[in-house]
């Protein structure tokens, strides 16, 4: 008797093999996106919850770092962003300017005589923050920490508005991947 030899792959064995990896496919990219979607409705629903609690900490440890650490020594960050942050905010201490009257630096009587740092001041120079008069420093209702939780918010709600639009693409592509894997499945190879 001769070889027999039989044709092992038709076509609609090759097609089945595909049509079942694009069901993989479709089926692994639905829970991927599933699953990073609600790590971010969980994100966002803890950020809406520990928000006061953070506001709270802010306000808190906003003043201690001015009084304690500014101007000391080994924290030179801290002395240079709250000069940052009272000169681009336009605002002097934590929530008025007589916030540095408790500062450390203040009462050493390293300051040279002044009352506030010279980032307060409106324009600044050297030795500027000895004279505590509104005409040269800036002393804003609440300080610096309403502006800062202003700024906070508003950026924020950008932040919120962009979360949200990409959560709808991912909608559109999970509901787009379940119409994909029925129109898949409804056709017969």
């Amino acid at each position: 008797m001769g070889e027999f030899s039989e044709k092992t792959t038709t076509c609609g064995t090759v097609c089945l093999k595909y049509l079942l990896f694009t069901f993989n496919c479709c089926f692994w990219y639905f829970i991927l996106l599933f699953i990073i979607f609600l790590l971010e409705i969980i994100a966002g629903v803890l950020a809406y919850v520990y928000y006061q609690q953070l506001n709270a900490e802010l306000k808190e440890n906003l003043k201690d770092t001015m009084t304690k650490r500014y101007h000391q020594e080994g924290h030179e960050g801290v002395t240079s962003a709250v000069d940052k942050l009272q000169q681009e905010f336009h605002c002097c201490g934590s929530n008025h300017s007589q916030d540095w009257r408790d500062s450390e630096w203040i009462r050493s009587g390293k300051a040279g005589g002044r009352v506030v740092p010279d980032s307060c001041c409106k324009t600044v120079v050297a030795g500027c923050g000895r004279r505590d008069h509104a005409s040269n420093i800036y002393k804003v209702e609440g300080g610096c920490i309403t502006k800062l939780e202003t700024f906070i918010q508003e950026h924020l709600r950008i932040i919120g508005a962009v979360g949200i639009g990409i959560a709808c693409v991912q909608v559109f592509g999970m509901i787009f991947t379940c119409c994909l894997y029925k129109s898949l499945k409804l056709e017969h190879y």
